[in-house]
């Protein structure tokens, strides 16, 4: 039975997670209640969780009611533009520090993605694991933390550019670029390599939302 003693972050944690995975979606309306007894937990820790996301923007009030917070054009431009340099950084770094057994991991990852091109929902967030081994392998804890802010912010994108035509197979592409520059220890061409995947993942991403808004 739910109480008062299931920890608060675990709220936290449910709720950010049902976001990033599309349970809940931009605009859609986030009820304490409901939310207590979907996830089993108690209001007092949904409540605080809440208020958590509501401080790091990721929810907005719409009179009374807390909605999944939306990013306007200017706001997704700032998030690749410092998402760019950051990801760029972790390639860095990881081409200096990482050890063999997770440039094998990365390899791996592009092999058993290429079952997933035709999968845009599953292939993002296989993305995301790509994305996050490389943030890992750069062994440092605080760009760690802020790439995780940041790809926090990223669950607020309602769909995936890997959904357009072509994109996942040249993304996969693209990963293999960033490996090899990482596993032959090449720092710049690292940092290069995935500022361009993230340059090239944008473009889609206006371009598709163009697309979408011309459909309204």
């Amino acid at each position: 039975m739910p109480n008062d003693r299931t920890p608060h972050k675990d709220a936290y944690q449910m709720i950010l997670e049902a976001i990033d995975v599309g349970v809940y979606r931009p605009g859609d309306r986030l009820v304490e209640s409901e939310l207590a007894e979907r996830f089993g937990v108690s209001r007092t820790p949904v409540r605080e969780a809440l208020q958590r996301l509501e401080t790091q923007s990721l929810l907005a009030r719409d009179g009374r009611s807390l909605i999944v917070a939306s990013l306007d054009h200017s706001q997704l431009a700032e998030l690749y533009v410092v998402r760019s340099e950051l990801e760029g950084l972790a390639a860095r770094l990881a081409a200096r520090h990482a050890n063999a057994e997770e440039i094998a991991v990365l390899q791996e990852m592009i092999e058993d993605d290429k079952a997933l091109v035709d999968q845009p929902n599953l292939l993002s967030r296989a993305n995301r694991r790509f994305h996050r081994q490389i943030h890992l392998a750069s062994h440092n804890r605080y760009l760690f933390q802020q790439l995780d802010l940041v790809y926090r912010s990223m669950a607020l994108m309602a769909t995936t550019s890997l959904a357009a035509t072509g994109r996942g197979e040249t993304a996969l592409a693209e990963h293999q670029t960033i490996v090899d520059a990482i596993r032959n220890r090449d720092e710049q061409a690292a940092y290069e390599a995935l500022k361009a995947h993230i340059s090239m993942a944008f473009v889609q991403r206006l371009k598709t939302d163009a697309e979408a808004h011309a459909a309204q």
